[in-house]
């Protein structure tokens, strides 16, 4: 069976003209209109995601007001389709004002069939791009893990288990290089949890001076030393019937690994200056991007606290390691922050998609939402460059997959990477791998990627 090809509508009141591109685009299905009332029937009926259309229409040929009004129209009708005006030789107001309401791209009478299909090629790739941003909102509605986007499958079974434990009371211990999304995950643990509807309290214990970091934590009495005012409960007790976050737990002093030991052990605290001991009933995830093992070695860190706070350890894998995911998570930032800044719908081109796949994100997650965000702000029209991420361009890889190398592990990660770049469209997807959907469908159930 031959492939279907893609509607195009033609506009143009010409017979003769009419004939040359029926035959110059003979790579689609070309569907041709002579006066307004046709073109918006065509344009109904098959909601094509091209257009080329002739500004001058009956029933005043030589006047263009007709053909505005009819590009006004089809931009009101389908604002997502790609309208490209044929315009008379040296007629630029016409091309710009055309521009102005909308239209995609220009092209001068007489056209050059080659130059034509060029224009008429990046249109329809241009919509496929936009198409599959906005696609994302489903893929991102699915059942899952709250605020974590993924298709790598050591992430969705590290989200499993996140829903297995989330129900019970043991301490996690989050391990994973800055960046990865240790938090977004320690909030999880807490929203799929019976502690939900109470505090979620997060304590950063690297960003507070070491003769702070215990008042923050404990509390303190009114007096209990210079400038405590007031009678103040510290972060352990504010969690009371929550969740309390202790993120870069490797950076405690071993002060207060005594101190905290203590209170995992009798689930109680003192306040500073006080010596009533105070019953906390709190859930503990902890989270470090550094070997505790190896502090442990060198005296930095208590060894049973350790065993205290790894009752469950989950460790998160960098970015670079989930094969397809910078881009997926690219697109929803893209989408996200777009809506943020109110900058409509923007298309990353292939090019940043491109850099993205290739670039080795040192600061995972964290550093690509950054410049996702920085390449949104710095955006000029509707499309997002290379340039815009601040990354170097690279030589895209082929799309081709050998199937006599790529089996197992390697077929995979080839349907894996290729998912991410196209945002989830199977059909795409399978036309890059260069199998059927059916097939596709076939081989993410073999390799369990579907989500």
């Amino acid at each position: 069976m031959t492939e279907k090809r893609k509607p195009l509508l033609v506009v143009e009141d010409d017979p003769a003209l009419q004939k040359q591109m029926q035959w110059a685009l003979d790579q689609y299905e070309v569907l041709v209109a002579d006066d307004r009332d046709s073109a918006i029937a065509q344009l109904r009926r098959f909601e094509p995601a091209v257009i080329t259309m002739d500004l001058g229409l009956p029933p005043h040929p030589d006047d263009t007001t007709t053909g505005f009004k009819l590009l006004q129209e089809m931009m009101s009708l389908s604002p997502d389709s790609k309208v490209i005006v044929i315009t008379g030789q040296h007629d630029r107001d016409n091309a710009v004002r055309s521009i102005a309401l909308g239209a995609y791209d220009f092209c001068e009478k007489p056209f050059q069939p080659e130059v034509l299909s060029l224009i008429i090629e990046r249109a329809f790739r241009l919509y496929e791009l936009q198409a599959e941003n906005r696609r994302l909102q489903n893929a991102q509605s699915a059942p899952g893990v709250s605020g974590i986007i993924s298709r790598d499958p050591e992430m969705q079974r590290l989200c499993r288990t996140i829903e297995k434990v989330a129900s019970t009371n043991a301490t996690i211990l989050l391990l994973g290089e800055s960046g990865t999304g240790k938090e977004v995950l320690a909030r999880a643990l807490h929203s799929h949890s019976p502690r939900k509807g109470n505090r979620f309290v997060a304590i950063n214990c690297a960003a507070i001076p070491e003769n702070l970091l215990e008042s923050e934590l404990f509390g303190y009495e009114k007096g209990a030393f210079t400038g405590a005012a007031k009678q103040t409960p510290g972060k352990i007790e504010v969690a009371n019937g929550g969740t309390l976050f202790l993120d870069e737990t490797g950076d405690l002093p071993l002060s207060l690994q005594a101190k905290l030991l203590r209170f995992l052990q009798e689930r109680v605290i003192e306040r500073i200056g006080g010596r009533e001991e105070i019953p906390v009933d709190v859930r503990i995830v902890c989270a470090t991007h550094q070997d505790l093992k190896n502090l442990i070695a060198n005296g930095k860190f208590r060894e049973d606290l350790f065993y205290r706070l790894a009752e469950i350890v989950l460790e998160i894998p960098p970015l670079r390691q989930r094969k397809g995911d910078a881009s997926l998570l690219a697109h929803a930032f893209v989408r996200r922050f777009a809506d943020e800044q109110k900058a409509g719908t923007l298309t990353m081109l292939p090019d940043a998609v491109d850099a993205i796949e290739a670039y080795d994100w040192p600061g995972n997650v964290r550093e690509l939402e950054n410049r996702t965000k920085r390449a949104v702000i710095m955006a000029e029209g509707s499309t997002l460059r290379v340039e815009d991420f601040g990354l170097q361009a690279v030589a895209p890889e082929p799309e081709m997959f050998n199937l006599r190398r790529a089996r197992d592990e390697a077929e995979r990660e080839a349907i894996v990477r290729v998912l991410g770049r196209v945002n989830g469209n199977i059909s795409k997807a399978a036309e890059l791998l260069g199998v059927s959907r059916p097939t596709l469908y076939d081989l993410m159930s073999k390799y369990s990627l579907r989500s």
